[in-house]
């Protein structure tokens, strides 16, 4: 009788009252691990006698989607405020299109975008003309035009790297001075992680250290095969010492590739979307689960709070922590 009961639930009636877990549970799972939808269908036809169609499912989504939208727009509309986000985007595919997902670290919550672009246009979407924050990233000029950069020095080492790999010894050299230096810089900054280095100590240690990259790097602007690499870094060296200079800035963008590991192996199992309404159903899901671990939140909790309050026409429980 149970079963018989199951399996008159529509997509509608999956996410109400009573048989919102069900509901719920399927898009959980297919948002968080959607290679398993064909095993989830099984489970779903054959543990518990729900019929499960594709089609059933992608119902599901839609209505995710759908009650996400408003807790995922006020995410959005709090990144320009913040004071220190945290920036990266991967490949991935929407149709045959190519595309990117995006994300948007803030202390307390992230936001994620999937978009066929990979220009500047979608940093400004998200952060405005105004952003005065500080923005961690990599070298990609499309964040060249928001708010106060921090380059990553995670990135940086591996430039370094490539250095010491070159077949020229004046490059392998300023390879290995770099790292040298790069490696004093991590030292000091672990010890203000731990709590054992002040910020303001920190930053009176780190000048001798700042000073003799500068001095490598203006060196090697003059030589014709470190011209490019060197004359940039020189450049825009302050863009190198932001987390010296503001505290609570962090000096790699650890924060944004992480956050980004779920979505990655994401794409690398299923490939990407197949709509515009299907990657607006992965962003939300994305931006949810995320931002629930940041607050160590259970995320399968307050995604069953938001079906259920899209469906009773009432405000969705809000994702912003201060809220």
């Amino acid at each position: 009788m149970r079963q018989d009961h199951l399996r008159r639930i529509t997509p509608r009636r999956a996410c109400r009252n009573g048989r919102a877990s069900i509901g719920c549970f399927v898009r959980f799972v297919d948002g968080l691990l959607p290679a398993l939808q064909t095993t989830l269908r099984l489970f779903l036809e054959q543990i518990l006698g729900q019929e499960a169609s594709a089609s059933w499912m992608i119902k599901l989504q839609n209505r995710a989607a759908e009650a996400l939208q408003a807790p995922y727009q006020e995410l959005a509309l709090a990144l320009p405020g913040e004071a220190v986000l945290n920036g990266d985007e991967s490949p991935t595919k929407e149709g045959l299109a190519k595309a990117w997902t995006w994300t948007f670290v803030a202390a307390t919550f992230s936001v994620f975008a999937l978009r066929t672009s990979r220009k500047a246009q979608v940093v400004l979407e998200f952060l405005g003309d105004s952003f005065t924050g500080v923005l961690g990233c990599d070298r990609a000029k499309m964040y060249w035009a928001f708010g106060r950069l921090q380059w990553c020095w995670a990135h940086l080492l591996r430039d370094f790297q490539s250095l010491i790999d070159r077949p020229c010894p004046v490059a392998r050299r300023l390879g290995h001075d770099l790292q040298r230096q790069t490696r004093a810089m991590f030292e000091l900054w672990n010890r203000v992680r731990d709590g054992t280095l002040s910020h303001k100590a920190f930053g009176e240690q780190m000048i001798p250290i700042r000073s003799e990259v500068e001095a490598l790097l203006l060196r090697g602007k003059f030589d014709p095969k470190l011209r490019g690499f060197c004359s940039e870094l020189w450049k825009y060296r302050a863009r190198l010492w932001t987390f010296v200079d503001v505290e609570g800035v962090e000096p790699t963008n650890n924060a944004a590739e992480r956050a980004l590991r779920p979505a990655v192996i994401w794409r690398k199992l299923c490939f990407g979307t197949q709509s515009a309404q299907g990657s607006r159903f992965v962003e939300r899901m994305l931006t949810a689960i995320e931002t629930c671990r940041q607050q160590k939140r259970n995320s399968f909790a307050w995604m069953t709070q938001a079906v259920q309050a899209h469906f009773a026409q009432e405000k969705a429980p809000s994702l912003l922590a201060r809220a």
